[in-house]
């Protein structure tokens, strides 16, 4: 298993996400496959296990927290969040922060993280009312947080405006959405140069797009298969987030026990891509990011009567078209209902600036179209509490029938 030093600690480059386990039927984790692929990855030396407050409607932390209390708590790093992105009426960290402990069966987090500072949440974390920060940094201090970080899928001035908001040495690693697509579709690059200029290690969330890096078109995977022919697509994903040296851990979301050992395989031993390995991961970005073809040269802009950010919005439908994804349309949300790419009027003042002849108008229609069919965060996020109410409920009424 390949390792490096995180903040002192002997970490393995392959980190375990616990996002997305296997579920039966009725929608519950599947616990015992859990524990199996939870096991078959300790074994071959994965000891980072990343979850979260509202990961699997709440049951992630109950479900790892058993999983790994049969083992010495000094032989895994555990990870967890604050959720001060969802939309609650009080923010008091106290409360979640202790019921996460009593969830997970333990005393302390390795690693503990604002969970996704963006738009719509960075003045919730700023906040003086509630202190969120000076209480975290406060359980650090007392041991009970090891190391301070948070999580992120904000625009990037957002995201240095955070960082800036804070001394040096506030934070001791940060959590970014990083893959070779990314790197310029989402501007990725850009907090990760920032990232490694200030020295802050970094975890990596959706190293495979939510398994759309996973597969590809029979004749793409020709081509990977007659340069790697015993290495998965999402091989060269991680493969190439290996190369980057900020990079300390690299989460794998993992639902089946199959992804488990094609990952335990990958990270196993250290193959770097070559030039021309590195060509083919271009070339299949290069289609993704010319859906639209927009160069970012932002002669549209100024003939705009709204002031829409028309470039943003075209790499916005090339990341739609891509996959679809609830963070994407959280990003768009976040911005004023006038500033919306659905204000378009169709106007076309700037489509006579356009030098790549873009219709901007019909494309942003359509983006507006693919958006409305993403739940947005809110919903996501009372859909969320409803059913974890309802369990709870549930839940009581069995016990007090057992009771009875």
């Amino acid at each position: 298993m390949l390792r490096n030093d995180f903040l002192g600690n002997d970490v393995a480059r392959l980190g375990f996400g616990l996002m997305r386990l296997p579920t039966l039927e009725d929608g519950s984790v599947d616990v015992a496959t859990t524990e199996r692929m939870v096991d078959e990855a300790i074994k071959a030396g994965v000891n980072y296990f990343d979850t979260a407050w509202p990961y699997m409607n709440g049951k992630s932390e109950t479900v790892i927290g058993e999983i790994l209390k049969k083992y010495p708590r000094d032989s895994f790093y555990l990870a967890n969040k604050y959720p001060g992105h969802q939309f609650f009426d009080t923010y008091y960290p106290e409360e979640i922060f202790e019921e996460q402990l009593k969830k997970c069966q333990v005393e302390y987090f390795d690693y503990y993280l604002l969970h996704n500072v963006y738009e719509e949440s960075v003045d919730n974390y700023l906040s003086d009312k509630w202190k969120i920060v000076d209480y975290f940094l406060e359980q650090k201090r007392l041991g009970r947080i090891k190391h301070l970080g948070f999580s992120t899928h904000a625009q990037n001035d957002t995201f240095e405006r955070f960082l800036n908001h804070f001394p040096e040495g506030t934070f001791d690693f940060c959590q970014i959405q990083l893959n070779f697509v990314d790197w310029n579709l989402q501007d990725a690059k850009f907090k990760y140069e920032l990232l490694e200029q200030r020295g802050l290690p970094i975890v990596v969330m959706e190293g495979l797009r939510g398994g759309k890096l996973a597969s590809y078109d029979p004749e793409d995977e020709a081509k990977m298969k007659a340069l790697r022919p015993d290495e998965s697509p999402a091989a060269w994903s991680f493969r190439w987030l290996l190369e980057k040296d900020a990079v300390k851990v690299i989460l794998s979301g993992m639902s089946a026990e199959d992804q488990v050992m094609d990952n335990l395989k990958t990270f196993s031993s250290d193959k770097p891509l070559s030039a021309e390995e590195h060509a083919l991961l271009d070339s299949f970005r290069a289609k993704i990011e010319n859906t639209v073809p927009c160069t970012g040269c932002h002669y549209c802009m100024p003939e705009c009567p709204l002031g829409l950010n028309i470039p943003r919005f075209m790499t916005a439908y090339n990341d739609v078209v891509f996959a679809k994804n609830f963070t994407l349309r959280m990003g768009i949300d976040s911005l004023p209902q006038g500033k919306q790419p659905s204000a378009c009027i169709a106007c076309r003042a700037c489509t006579h600036l356009c030098p790549q002849n873009i219709d901007i108008p019909s494309i942003l229609a359509d983006l507006t179209a693919q958006l409305d069919t993403i739940p947005s965060w809110r919903q996501i996020c009372e859909e969320r509490a409803a059913k974890a109410a309802a369990d709870a409920a549930a839940e009581a009424a069995k016990t007090a029938e057992q009771n009875s």
